[in-house]
């Protein structure tokens, strides 16, 4: 590892365009998922200038296409879009839902002689590391947080000068692999017309300052907030936006490898999703144990096979167990970590995922209703003896 560089990762709001594409999306699987746990969804969202395009393939209860309207326009609604060019009542609502491919179904549906089969091909990644409480990137952990206390003030109506829209962008100096300050921090909001940028930052300086660790920001550290000027227009109005956009902000912040699926619109048969919050629970948990300081793990699919082709663990040299001893123990305590098994342990099978949508599906505290479960560190103890 280098003795000192620098690192970044940026942020999006849960009203940036994307996101509310993936807001949607997820609001779509959790329609299908309260209404029967085991339906199936592959839900992609187009917004737009004060239009919503809904496409892809389900399997549910009959009807439930028709009553997705209210809760898209209730998603929209909640993220705080009133604007002319994109409102939740007045947008123009089109949904192109349709059913479940056969040939996808036989492939993935248990039967009498085989068990439930992956969803799709493909390889999925979790990574976990000890440089935040959340056992995440620091770069994006403070990227993350930055734009949920903005985000809360405006709900609260703390701050009414601010807008749904906005990024941010941490960069930090690591030495010796520890974020030790903040070299430059990025953030552009969309606000109400007649501010300045230099009214801007005094409005945010201090949410920011509140975010990052005490001696994190210096005289040297240099602030860019909303520097191309005014930002008025945005959301769906300024730019449109695609489920599916923003995976390394759902993620890592690049700071580890991606199998590139993304996750929003999918029910936790899809292994794009469900397999990429076992990799994590696993390293999350491996580093909560104290096994490593890193901790990168790789499962592969085959499209209706349950059986791992293979699992993959990095502990990036801080390790303080064999990773071919984790690499044979990790996966039964899963079950294997088939499909099947992940959904179970996990309990995925339920309404959690609209509020996976924004500041990131990881680095987040389980909730009451089972959400985040792949956050949970109840692994640890039993981990903790392969030292």
């Amino acid at each position: 590892m280098r003795e000192s560089y620098l690192f970044t990762s940026e942020s999006v709001s849960e009203g940036h365009p994307d996101k509310v594409a993936d807001r949607i999306s997820d609001t779509v699987v959790d329609a299908f998922l309260s209404a029967d746990p085991y339906a199936r969804v592959a839900c992609e969202t187009l917004v737009t200038t004060n239009r919503v395009i809904l496409a892809g393939e389900v399997r549910g209860p009959e009807g439930l296409i028709d009553t997705l309207e209210d809760k898209v326009r209730g998603a929209i609604r909640d993220i705080g879009y009133e604007q002319d060019g994109f409102h939740w009542k007045n947008a123009h609502y089109e949904c192109w839902l349709h059913a479940q491919s056969a040939d996808i179904a036989m492939g993935v549906d248990a039967a009498s002689n085989k068990d439930e089969g992956a969803g799709d091909q493909g390889i999925m990644f979790g990574y976990a590391t000890s440089e935040t409480p959340e056992l995440m990137p620091a770069t994006l952990q403070y990227s993350h947080n930055i734009l949920k206390v903005l985000a809360d003030a405006r709900h609260s109506g703390e701050r009414p000068e601010l807008e749904p829209d906005a990024k941010s962008q941490v960069t930090l100096l690591y030495e010796k692999g520890r974020p030790v300050r903040a070299t430059s921090i990025v953030l552009s909001t969309q606000h109400k017309a007649g501010l300045t940028p230099d009214d801007i930052h005094a409005i945010v300086r201090p949410y920011i300052l509140d975010v990052l660790p005490d001696g994190f920001v210096t005289n040297e550290t240099e602030w860019l907030v909303n520097p191309t000027g005014n930002f008025v227009i945005g959301g769906p109005d300024g730019d449109a936006g695609l489920t599916g956009r923003k995976i390394i902000v759902d993620t890592y912040g690049g700071a580890s490898p991606h199998g590139g699926g993304a996750f929003s619109g999918k029910d936790p048969t899809k292994v794009d999703r469900s397999a990429a919050y076992a990799c994590r629970y696993l390293a999350k948990n491996v580093v909560a144990a104290g096994l490593a300081d890193r901790c990168t793990i790789q499962i592969g699919y085959a499209i209706g096979v349950s059986r791992p082709l293979s699992f993959y663990v990095d502990l990036h040299g801080s390790d303080r167990v064999d990773p071919a001893k984790l690499e044979k123990v990790l996966p039964e305590m899963i079950g294997g970590a088939t499909p099947r098994a992940i959904r179970e342990h996990l309990q995925l099978n339920r309404p959690i995922y609209a509020r996976t949508s924004a500041y990131g599906h990881f680095g987040r505290k389980p909730d009451d209703e089972g959400g985040f479960s792949w956050e949970k560190t109840d692994l640890a103890d039993e981990l903790r003896g392969l030292a």
